[in-house]
C-alpha cells in the first residue's frame, strides 16, 4: 500500500525541517516582496517559491489509521531487496525516494534500547554498497525479542534525525525519525519470521504489514 492510499484525517510538517525550510520560506517572502519594487526580483521570487512549495510537499507528516499486524513497515517507499542474514533473520530493505513520506515509524511496539549513529559514505540508496553510508541503527526490545532498524542516508539525504534515544518506549507506528529527502530503511525480522511483501511492492510507514501472521 503506498502512502497515497493510506487513511490520512490531516497532514503537519515533519519534526526536524526547521533548519532547511525556514531559511527558503523567508527567502522567497522577501524576493516577493521585493518584486513589488523591482520586476527583476521575480527572477529570484518564482523558483524561491516553487522550491518552497516543493519542500512543504516533502516534509509533510500524516497522520495515518494503524495496519494491523505485529511488524508494520517502518518507511514509506518500495521494497528494494528481502535478503537472508547469517544469524538467520531476514533483512528488508525499503527505498525511500524524494517524493515519499520521510518520517519513520516504529514497526512495533516496544522499549528503545539502542539508538548508534555511524559515519559513512553518501552513496545512492539503490548502490550494492549503499550499506557503508551514513546511517542510524536502531535496536528495539520486543515481544518478538530484539528488533534492528537501520535509517540509511543517500546521495542526496545528508541528515537522518532521530525523534527518540536509549530507553524509550514506543508504540507501534509512533514516529521514530526522520531522513532527509529520503533515502533507505533497513528492518531485520527475526529468524522464523517470513517477509509478507515482495520486491518492487509499495509500503506506506505504519501500515503495511511486513511480517506473516
Amino acid at each position: 500500500m503506498s502512502d497515497d492510499s493510506a487513511k490520512t484525517a490531516r497532514v503537519r510538517l515533519a519534526r526536524g525541517v526547521s533548519p532547511w525550510l525556514l531559511p527558503t520560506v523567508a527567502a522567497a517572502a522577501a524576493t516577493t516582496l521585493l518584486t513589488r519594487k523591482d520586476k527583476r526580483w521575480a527572477l529570484a521570487a518564482v523558483p524561491l517559491t516553487a522550491l518552497t512549495g516543493g519542500m512543504l510537499w516533502f516534509f509533510r507528516d500524516p497522520d495515518r489509521a494503524p495496519g494491523q499486524g505485529r511488524i508494520l513497515s517502518p518507511a514509506d517507499g518500495v521494497v528494494q531487496s528481502i535478503d537472508p542474514w547469517p544469524d538467520g533473520r531476514t533483512r528488508v530493505a525499503i527505498f525511500m525516494s524524494p517524493l515519499n513520506v520521510h518520517v519513520n515509524r516504529a514497526p512495533l511496539a516496544g522499549t528503545v534500547t539502542s539508538v548508534q549513529h555511524v559515519a559513512g559514505g553518501f552513496l545512492p540508496a539503490f548502490n550494492k554498497d549503499s550499506d557503508q553510508n551514513e546511517r542510524v541503527v536502531w535496536h528495539f526490545e520486543t515481544t518478538l525479542g530484539d528488533i534492528e532498524m537501520v535509517q540509511i542516508a543517500g546521495a542526496v539525504a545528508r541528515r537522518i534525525v532521530p525523534y527518540l534515544s536509549a530507553g524509550a518506549k514506543v508504540t507501534q507506528t509512533e514516529r521514530i525519525g526522520l531522513i532527509r529527502f529520503g533515502s533507505r530503511v533497513d528492518i531485520y525480522l527475526p529468524e522464523g519470521i517470513t517477509p509478507a511483501v515482495a520486491v518492487g511492492e509499495k509500503t506506506a510507514a505504519g501500515v503495511t504489514r511486513i511480517d506473516h501472521g
